[in-house]
């Protein structure tokens, strides 16, 4: 479970002394201290206490997480007016409808491959960031970042911080105990189940889903849903946390192949900060670093990492630790940024005592760029050039062929034609490829066509039943490839499709 604490055979690094001082280890030294005391290589989750800070990072996480959950929980109530009998709501995958709605823009199913674009765009732009500015996605916008910082704000605000939540965990159990961590979990839940159901509103009406939730008139499948992203959010933002970041996420494990000494990242600068060490007010700074070793850096991680050990993969390069640590700079009159965002090559440049430069653009950016300039050319081409028609043919297999007759030879093909317009359309439907082609064409109710001036309704697909008779006489082979098109009669807009026209073994 979430809260248990370390074994008691082992060293309690979460515990607090008498006097009320907070000895705060990284996670990593609490490993080896469990290592080191005999434990199996299995121990129960040492549960990070991440203390409140103040300070540009902070501050940048805080309008982001605002941003991040106005967008989520808002945007599916934007409005956007496509005209009678269609959704309005702006944002909206209506798999009912079997449609995606972005504003103006409507994706059928078969273009799914513009959300394969999108996903493909998404994921290079984030190698490109994670290549400049190391893991911000991580530490600034990612939904599990987002929640836990939420959910840590609730337990803030109704248990205290860091000292006072340890102080709290290890107290007996009392009515006060019971009403903060009641409160603080009904409020938890209350979140996840917003969350749960906003999510729900990107796959329905906003309004009219939230009126039939609570009601009981939704279906099966929205409360099976709403209750699953509820539990999820509940777990992984108030429980798992760091958890995720450390072993369940696999992109740390990728981000390995992103950086290099170039990449921007939380940094340690050692050569300045060591030898560390404590320090009292009046004493000289001479033969030593100016990190006093107050262990604040480790206490305000929500990882519960040291920052000084290096490049880690628990690092979400968050910047919490560079505010915690200029408050103290600040508070023992030495300059700030001993914690700061730099490059690898140029801390080694500064040990050295030597001038360096960033080298923002390099072989791999420049590939990143390129690979985002080129996809966005092509989805936009696409986006542009996007058909209002399309056809699909199947021919019929049993039988291959039927012998009128009159001696000619007839094929039947079952046609799908998409009309995206918002209005009906008239289409001329004709065959090339065939000499001396004659056809007839029905409707789904076996009623007769017209090729010359088929009236397509609005944005669906219709489906209607095509048969091409050819004489015998102008067949020169046993299989023809034929092409069955439709032409809009007032745009001009033109789809085609191939097909084969088979007959009997030519002699």
């Amino acid at each position: 479970m979430a809260d248990q604490p370390v074994a008691r055979t082992a060293a309690k690094p979460a515990s607090l002394h008498p006097d009320g001082s907070d000895p705060v280890l990284s996670a990593k030294q609490q490993r080896e201290t469990l290592k080191s005391a005999g434990d199996s290589l299995y121990a129960n989750r040492v549960k990070v206490y991440p203390k409140a800070v103040s300070g540009p990072a902070r501050q940048v996480k805080w309008a982001i997480l605002i941003f991040c959950l106005a967008v989520y929980y808002l945007v599916p109530w934007l409005r956007w007016d496509r005209g009678p009998g269609l959704p309005n709501q702006a944002i909206l995958l209506d798999l009912d409808g079997r449609r995606g709605y972005f504003f103006g823009l409507e994706i059928w199913p078969q273009e799914i491959y513009y959300l394969t674009g999108l996903l493909i765009l998404a994921a290079v732009a984030l190698f490109l960031v994670t290549s400049l500015f190391g893991r911000l996605w991580c530490g600034y916008s990612c939904p599990q970042t987002v929640w836990t910082d939420l959910y840590l704000w609730v337990e803030r605000r109704i248990e205290g911080d860091r000292n006072a939540r340890m102080r709290l965990d290890q107290a007996p159990w009392s009515a006060s105990k019971w009403g903060k961590k009641l409160l603080k979990h009904a409020i938890w839940l209350v979140i996840a189940l917003a969350t749960g159901g906003a999510w729900i509103m990107y796959y329905q009406d906003a309004p009219t889903v939230t009126r039939q939730f609570f009601t009981g008139e939704a279906g099966g499948t929205t409360y099976f849903f709403v209750g699953l992203f509820t539990a999820t959010t509940y777990v992984l933002a108030g429980w798992a946390r760091e958890q995720v970041c450390t072993y369940m996420c696999p992109w740390p494990r990728f981000q390995a192949a992103m950086l290099d000494e170039q990449t921007l990242i939380v940094t340690y600068q050692k050569w300045r900060g060591e030898p560390r060490g404590k320090h009292k007010a009046g004493d000289p700074w001479d033969g030593r670093g100016d990190c006093i070793d107050c262990k604040q850096c480790v206490a305000v991680c929500p990882t519960g990492i040291d920052i000084r050990d290096g490049v880690q993969l628990e690092c979400i390069n968050c910047g919490l630790c560079a505010d915690a640590c200029d408050e103290v700079m600040t508070k023992v009159d030495r300059p700030k940024g001993l914690i700061t965002w730099d490059t690898l090559a140029h801390q080694q440049a500064k040990a050295a005592g030597k001038e360096a430069k960033y080298k923002f653009f390099r072989a791999r950016t420049f590939i990143y760029v390129a690979a985002l300039v080129i996809l966005s050319a092509v989805m936009l081409w696409g986006l542009l050039s996007r058909a209002t028609t399309e056809i699909t043919v199947l021919r019929d297999r049993a039988p291959l062929f039927v012998g009128l007759s009159d001696g000619s030879i007839r094929n039947a093909y079952t046609l799908k034609i998409i009309n995206k317009q918002r209005d009906a359309q008239d289409f001329t439907l004709s065959v090339t490829g065939l000499p001396g082609a004659d056809l007839a064409v029905r409707g789904q109710d076996d009623s007769e066509l017209t090729p010359e001036k088929l009236v397509l309704p609005a944005d669906m697909v219709s489906t209607i039943r095509l048969f091409v008779k050819a004489p015998k006489a102008q067949l020169q082979q046993e299989r023809l490839s034929v092409t069955v098109a439709v032409k809009n009669s007032k745009t001009g807009e033109r789809a085609a499709a191939e097909t084969l026209f088979i007959g009997p073994p030519v002699p």
